[in-house]
């Protein structure tokens, strides 16, 4: 099961250091205009668009959205490996495919959220990882849709 560590860099599953969030101040950075294969702008296109604010391109709710950091390695088939930030929006309500954030049992996962008809699990996107199957049994609660991930190279 792949762990979701708090962007505090607190423990598994604390519940609280996912309350805890801070806002952080918004900042902005120039943005070159047209497409760069694998290199660098040309010096022929001197032309710069709007500023871009990662703020705005990868938050469309900011009230109801937070960042996780990833640990472990069952969603890589979707390209969420450890390490990468998911930016996670709890005003989104899952469907059938979509990839969130979940409390299982007291801990906290990341998994493809799964449901036909009444039946209800997580599936790994790792072949090495099992699926979770989501019982009557089970304390289970979804936090929140996984908009993006980022990835630090």
């Amino acid at each position: 099961m792949a762990r979701v560590i708090a962007a505090r860099g607190l423990h598994t599953g604390d519940i609280q250091s996912l309350i805890d969030i801070e806002a952080r101040m918004t900042m902005r950075v120039p943005f070159a205009s047209g497409n760069v294969p694998a290199g660098f702008p040309s010096p022929a296109d001197d032309y710069m668009d709007r500023p871009l604010d990662f703020n705005e391109l990868l938050i469309e709710n900011p009230a109801s959205t937070f960042a996780v950091r990833v640990a472990g390695e069952s969603m890589t088939g979707v390209g969420i490996f450890p390490g990468d930030i998911a930016v996670v929006d709890r005003s989104r309500n899952p469907k059938d495919k979509s990839v969130v954030l979940a409390l299982v049992d007291g801990g906290f996962t990341l998994k493809r959220y799964r449901k036909r008809g009444a039946r209800v699990w997580l599936q790994a996107e790792n072949p090495t990882y099992k699926d979770t199957e989501i019982t009557e049994d089970m304390s289970f609660e979804i936090w929140g849709v996984v908009t993006n991930s980022i990835r630090m190279l």
